[in-house]
């Protein structure tokens, strides 16, 4: 009785823990990302720039979309994974311009993304309460970047991020490059909420924009 009692419990342990390692997928949720400056060298004009940056990222479905503002520039980028359209919206001080990509034209936008390649490492962090592993991504020019996702979720869209869409889980820190290479950064989720993101977010302006 005892052999099958330890039997059972141990069945149990093992079911449990394969529980706990469910990946799950999120299909409606808001992450917001803190952005810093990493070399403490970066000229002041750079830092100032930079100051005050944030970016949220919407998932929704199959549509996913992406809000960079720095205190001179705002970016929305907005994905339709269903018919592979994208579509962007820049406000540069009172100019505003709107983009029409198709599936092609966002692979040729994203180049520099192909062929990128992720190293595993054993360095692990937790972020907002995810276990994440850190990876080394390298592109074709040779550069590197550190990548922290977990594969605790995924997104319902995997390529709400063009370069991540072959990482098996949510990234939730990165590295990246403004200013034309000069000043790399550091995006790190600070705040991920579940509350089901309203649809208007995807809604497009019909006026307002020059079609670039």
């Amino acid at each position: 009785m005892k052999i099958i009692v330890t039997i059972l419990s141990l069945a149990f342990l093992v079911s449990a823990k394969s529980f706990a390692q469910e990946t799950k997928i999120i299909s409606d949720c808001t992450v917001n990302f803190d952005v810093t400056v990493q070399d403490a060298k970066v000229a002041a004009s750079a830092l100032k720039t930079m100051s005050g940056t944030t970016k949220i990222v919407y998932i929704k479905g199959a549509r996913s979309r992406s809000d960079l503002e720095t205190p001179n520039f705002k970016q929305t980028m907005i994905y339709d994974s269903k018919n592979d359209s994208t579509i962007i919206l820049r406000e540069l001080g009172n100019t505003k311009y709107i983009s029409y990509l198709d599936g092609n034209k966002r692979k040729e936008k994203n180049k520099k993304y192909e062929g990128i390649k992720f190293t595993k490492t054993n360095e692990k962090k937790t972020i907002l309460g995810y276990d994440c592993s850190k990876v080394i991504a390298t592109l074709a020019d040779g550069s590197a970047y550190d990548v922290y996702y977990t594969s605790a979720i995924v997104p319902s869209t995997t390529e709400y991020e063009y370069q991540f869409r072959d990482l098996p889980g949510f990234v939730l820190e990165y590295e990246a490059e403004f200013e034309q290479g000069k000043t790399k950064v550091t995006f790190t989720a600070s705040k991920i909420s579940l509350v089901p993101v309203p649809v208007a977010k995807f809604d497009v302006p019909k006026s307002g924009y020059r079609v670039l």
